[in-house]
């Protein structure tokens, strides 16, 4: 079995279970409160809009141009502390981490449909069963660049997020600003939700999220380009994917809530659909995962069972 490309689309996904080849370290500081100390103690002000956020990093004021990270193409994807001509060597994913950087977090929060059609939140441990409906929910505690890579069983690593027909091929996250897999503003149901099927595999998922452009990955324009000329899926060069498998290494420090069963609230629903950040009053993830250094990339991974 292997996860569609169009992963937001309808497709079939197995019982989740976190997982990461790095060491988890459980809980020595404060890992909740780490990544929570960042989001702002009122809600941001609504745009007012209904439509999908964007992704794209904002431009800066009077312009300005930056690459993608697969080329200096003239893609849009501008920003003031990116430089104009990036390290294009392997094996480093991005520049050198800023002096002072904040330790670098991913939340995840796992949502499942319950028989009202409500998002409730649900144990990534739970067995579902064929027919069950999930959706993910990701978070950052800093402004970054996500990518999601699947494999399954072994083989080779596709990219399902940035996709060419979404968010502009864009995969910039500010700080709290919740992003969902499948979008819940889909206008088809269908399409909302990840549905199990009857057939057993196993599917990872990989989060890379990083300070900076991923070197040698298209996004923005330059993806969507590579994809009019039918070169999509994208899948990883070696060396991109060593460096994946490199940072997946390095320890993460973990909390994980034990409390499960409330529905998605008005307030996370309306941050999500409308791009606004999470405020402190907001439900704080249920696995939270912060690096254990200032580095300027984080990678974990979900493992998606199903028997």
């Amino acid at each position: 079995m292997r996860l569609s490309v169009m992963v937001f689309g309808l497709v079939c996904v197995c019982a989740l279970v976190i997982g990461t080849a790095a060491p988890l370290i459980q809980d020595d500081d404060d890992v909740r409160g780490a990544f929570l100390t960042s989001r702002p103690k009122d809600k941001p002000a609504s745009s007012g809009t209904t439509a999908r956020p964007s992704h794209r990093k904002p431009k800066p004021a009077g312009g300005g141009s930056t690459s993608s990270g697969s080329s200096s193409s003239g893609s849009s994807n501008p920003g003031p502390t990116h430089p104009a001509k990036p390290d294009k060597t392997p094996n480093k994913p991005g520049p050198s981490t800023p002096v002072n950087a904040r330790r670098m977090g991913l939340g995840v929060t796992l949502f499942m449909r319950d028989s009202n059609g409500l998002a409730v939140r649900v144990d990534p441990e739970h067995t579902f069963q064929k027919g069950d409906r999930v959706r993910v929910l990701l978070e950052t505690n800093a402004d970054g660049y996500l990518y999601i890579f699947n494999t399954t069983d072994d083989s080779p690593a596709t990219m399902i997020y940035p996709d060419a027909e979404l968010d502009e091929g864009g995969n910039y996250l500010q700080a709290h600003v919740p992003f969902e897999i499948p979008s819940s503003v889909s206008t088809d149901e269908r399409l909302r939700w990840f549905t199990f099927d009857q057939v057993a595999g196993t599917e990872h998922l990989f989060f890379v999220f990083t300070r900076e452009p991923l070197n040698g990955v298209p996004i923005e324009d330059d993806l969507i380009a590579l994809c009019k000329d039918s070169k999509c899926p994208v899948k990883p060069s070696a060396e991109v994917w060593e460096v994946v498998q490199k940072q997946l290494q390095e320890p993460l420090k973990t909390d994980k809530t034990q409390q499960f069963g409330d529905a998605q609230t008005a307030s996370e629903k309306q941050a999500t659909a409308r791009g606004i950040g999470l405020s402190k009053e907001d439900p704080p993830p249920s696995l939270v995962m912060m690096a254990s250094s200032s580095r300027s990339t984080l990678v974990a991974t979900l493992d998606l069972l199903h028997k």
